[in-house]
């Protein structure tokens, strides 16, 4: 990647070298463009499954950006519409920022760990991974939001004039801060020593990830455009919602702060692509310092040793399966992160509510919810290791105190931290009154989650790779992943509709009194749904080994 000229004693210039000559910047934009666009074709032609999830959230996400885009439309014309378009694209920012570190919808698809060894400059490769990241779900939904943002805000020739470059501007800024964090941070989830470094990286991309909330809370929760304008007046300065506030400057007249806006958006775009042209040189020609030198001591590496040897002591296969578990959720990188960003939030909700004014012992269901998330993919957190554990799978009873061991680790840490932010946010707000309730429908929702989890695991496992620190979904199986957690959250949160209408009941019948019933009644209904989950899944896990340890070994 060095421009420095060397020797050439044998004359192999023209000759050899010249096959590894670097690509002309044309040539190696279309070559990426097609490079993903045939992964992501290749990806989608493995089964039809694949196939129907990518197509289904798709169709979902294009319907809701077209919502979007005609309500933004229906706006023009508003006097406060672009205190609502500068929040939005803030936000929009933020999420782009924060979210491809931890759930899965970035771009799956091009690494550039793997053009390694090819001859290629880093302006050349930013430039052709920039355009290449232009290709995806996420983009096309942000496209929609900016081109309807603009919409709404541009009145005048010179507003419709700068409209399409401040679109433009939005977009790249978007998908160019994602991939410069994302690059900045792959050594932190696929280094030996950064995985230390990822609870704390998945605490901050739980903290984010709530800032984002709130932030599309405050939008959609607002009673008049108007209570958006304090927002607005310190956002516009905030790239790249400058470039859509500049849009509404022009209209204005206010051409010299539309230009200092659309000069800091630049500004800001250059900046983040000399951060991601710095950090992809680094990844590309550096070795990763964290596996440099000898192994860590085995007195650190046995920190803890003594906890999950006396739980390796219980009997059968349990106490094996349930140390392995924990060591995984302890050890692997994006393991560690996914837990730390469930117990970050878990905690966080709860203040966050609190702190709106509008708090609720209630919120520390969410402790539960996120938790539970942690049974969803449980081979797929295992990836090719899983082959291992297939070989000693022989009858459903295998596949059952597999799965059973695998539910114990997960209640062994959720089940305690449950309590502890359910006490936590009763003592907090002081509703000491709802504190059983909350705690018997927070059980009953982790059970079942345990229990949709133990069958997503079975019927739609997908790969995580373990090599890559951009994406935590193999290419083509974003849809997958999608729709498994997200239809068993749903499929989990109306279980347990059953203790919900109980809760609602006894207040409306005046009976408080019994409200303590709803604490031993969750947790029976939720051990019985996690048992039940169980039991059904793991026939299904003995049948289908073969395509479990296909689909995440891939």
């Amino acid at each position: 990647m060095s421009s420095t000229t060397t020797p050439d004693p044998v004359g192999l210039q023209g000759t050899t070298a010249a096959r590894f000559r670097e690509p002309a910047a044309p040539v190696l934009l279309a070559v990426f463009v097609r490079l993903k666009l045939s992964l992501m074709r290749n990806g989608l032609r493995q089964s039809s499954g694949r196939r129907a999830a990518y197509v289904t959230s798709l169709v979902l996400t294009a319907l809701f950006a077209a919502l979007q885009l005609l309500g933004l439309v229906m706006l023009r014309g508003e006097d406060h519409a672009a205190a609502l378009t500068t929040t939005l694209i803030a936000v929009l920012a933020l999420g782009w920022a924060v979210m491809p570190l931890f759930f899965s919808g970035g771009d799956e698809t091009l690494d550039p760990t793997r053009l390694v060894m090819l001859p290629l400059r880093p302006q050349a490769l930013v430039s052709a991974l920039l355009v290449s990241s232009l290709i995806g779900i996420g983009p096309l939904f942000t496209l929609a939001l900016a081109v309807g943002s603009a919409i709404a805000t541009a009145h005048g020739p010179a507003a419709a004039a700068a409209a399409g470059p401040a679109v433009l501007l939005v977009l790249l800024v978007c998908v160019a801060l994602a991939r410069a964090v994302a690059t900045a941070n792959v050594r932190l989830l696929t280094s030996r020593r950064g995985r230390d470094l990822a609870l704390l990286s998945g605490l901050l991309i739980a903290v984010g990830a709530q800032v984002v909330n709130l932030g599309v809370q405050k939008l959609s929760d607002a009673r008049s455009l108007a209570g958006l304008e304090g927002a607005a007046d310190v956002l516009r300065w905030v790239p790249p919602a400058t470039a859509m506030d500049a849009v509404w400057g022009l209209g204005e007249g206010a051409y010299g702060r539309a230009l200092a806006q659309f000069a800091l958006t630049l500004l800001v775009l250059v900046a983040l692509l000399a951060w991601w042209r710095r950090s992809l040189t680094r990844l590309m020609i550096n070795p990763d310092s964290s596996t440099v030198g000898a192994a860590e001591p085995a007195a650190r590496q046995s920190a803890g040793g003594g906890v999950l040897t006396r739980l390796s002591l219980l009997s059968g296969r349990t106490g094996p399966v349930v140390q392995r578990a924990l060591r995984y959720a302890w050890r692997d990188p994006k393991t560690k992160a996914s837990w730390a960003t469930a117990l970050g939030l878990g905690l966080l909700l709860p203040v966050v509510s609190a702190a709106q004014g509008n708090g609720s012992v209630y919120t520390a269901c969410w402790s539960a919810g996120l938790l539970g998330m942690q049974m969803y993919n449980q081979f797929g957190q295992d990836s090719s290791a899983f082959w291992m554990v297939a070989q000693t799978i022989a009858s459903p009873r295998d596949a059952y105190l597999e799965l059973r061991a695998r539910t114990l680790a997960l209640a062994l840490v959720a089940v305690p931290y449950v309590i502890l932010v359910t006490v936590g946010a009763a003592a907090a707000l002081h509703q000491w009154g709802a504190f059983l309730e909350t705690l018997g429908l927070a059980l009953a929702l982790l059970g079942a989650l345990m229990g949709t989890g133990a069958l997503a695991s079975v019927h739609a496992p997908y790969t995580i790779p373990q090599d890559n620190g951009f994406k935590n979904v193999a290419p083509g199986q974003a849809g997958i992943a999608t729709l498994s957690i997200m239809g068993g959250m749903l499929v989990g949160a109306l279980l347990t509709a059953p203790v919900i209408a109980l809760v609602i009941w006894l207040h409306t019948a005046g009976q408080h009194g019994l409200l303590w019933l709803c604490l031993p009644v969750g947790v029976a209904y939720g051990l019985g749904l996690a048992t039940l989950g169980l039991r059904l899944a793991a026939p299904r896990a003995a049948a289908r080994l073969p395509e479990i340890l296909t689909a995440v070994s891939k």
